[in-house]
């Protein structure tokens, strides 16, 4: 089916593959620019946040779910920012959690807002969610989040647990000097808690201060050495659509996992998109090619066969790969809470 044949059906039958024959069927997408943390990683200490006027409002982020799902996207996960500290955020979950097409409906959050709000989300429809958690020493998490309450977050682990979501994901960002001591706490603490823990490299966006990135970069490899010595682990075929590489210990029904974006690029594969707070669709994590929505969203307010037609021309965008180095000076100078953790 050629794109004039595509536009004259109303695209009921199109697909997003991109030209290296990648099927599209996850979405990325990002609530809000704004968190209660200021993760190290992830923001400058010092941080401008959009104006109001210039990020998607709640309606038209559930029409571009909406339009995703139309065009055989199965899986939407919801970022931030802090994607729970949204005014109204859960009406959009709602209504994304109700989309008929949609497979599956997930959240990564910092923990902090899951003691008051875990119960809804599983009742929303979200039914799995991956939390921040890179340390649990107090005062150092305080260190790395620089705004962070830990007992918070540990309660708001809690609170998911007992909500009864499928599955719970910790997601730990290891840097060399500051947190790479409590690796193997990190996986006892998933382990006492029954629930998955993934390692993640620290990706090289925005520009930072607050350490060296080649100085703390802490491999993939390294890490699984580190846990293979105290538990042995064994690689399996599980994926929850995304790049984590699992690892499975006999002793254990929690999962380690790896997204190693340096080491093991999973370009190869690839069935993700992004859409940025500001209504920018990211192609790539790790490169600018983008189209942007909110100008047709504005242009043109509720038309969903133009939104769907722009982004399934945006296709042709998507590159191959990204190149990450952390010994140079970053190519991509927006911050991880504007791409969408």
């Amino acid at each position: 089916m050629n794109r004039r044949e595509i536009i004259e059906t109303g695209l009921s039958e199109a697909k997003l593959v991109d030209k290296f024959g990648r099927q599209v069927t996850y979405v990325r997408i990002s609530v809000t620019d704004r968190c209660d943390f200021r993760c190290v990683y992830c923001m400058g200490e010092e941080m401008s946040f959009l104006p109001r006027a210039d990020i998607l409002t709640l309606e038209e982020i559930g029409l571009v779910a909406r339009v995703f799902s139309e065009l055989g996207v199965k899986k939407v996960r919801l970022t931030g920012g802090e994607p729970l500290i949204r005014n109204n955020v859960m009406s959009v979950i709602e209504e994304i959690g109700a989309l008929p097409t949609l497979n599956e409906l997930v959240l990564t959050t910092n923990g902090s807002q899951l003691s008051k709000l875990s119960k809804g989300l599983v009742s929303a429809g979200v039914r799995r969610i991956n939390i921040s958690l890179d340390s649990l020493k107090a005062d150092r998490f305080r260190q790395l989040t620089r705004t962070g309450n830990l007992e918070t977050v540990l309660g708001g682990i809690d609170a998911a647990i007992a909500a009864g979501f499928s599955n719970i994901k910790l997601n730990a960002v290891i840097l060399k000097g500051r947190n790479d001591d409590e690796i193997i706490d990190l996986v006892r603490f998933a382990r006492d808690k029954k629930i998955d823990i993934s390692f993640i490299e620290e990706m090289p966006l925005g520009d930072i201060s607050s350490h060296d990135r080649g100085e703390s970069y802490c491999s993939s490899d390294e890490i699984l050495k580190i846990i293979s010595a105290t538990y042995p682990l064994e690689s399996v075929d599980d994926s929850t659509g995304g790049p984590s590489k699992y690892y499975a210990m006999a002793d254990s029904n929690s999962r380690v996992g790896f997204i190693s974006p340096h080491s093991h690029n999973f370009c190869g594969d690839c069935n993700r998109v992004r859409v940025t707070v500001e209504g920018r669709l990211l192609l790539c994590l790790g490169n600018e090619h983008s189209v942007d929505l909110k100008d047709v969203l504005r242009s043109y307010p509720g038309d969903a066969e133009r939104l769907k037609q722009v982004i399934f021309d945006a296709m042709d965008l998507k590159p191959e790969r990204h190149y990450f180095n952390n010994d140079e000076d970053p190519q991509i100078l927006r911050f991880m809470n504007m791409t969408g953790g």
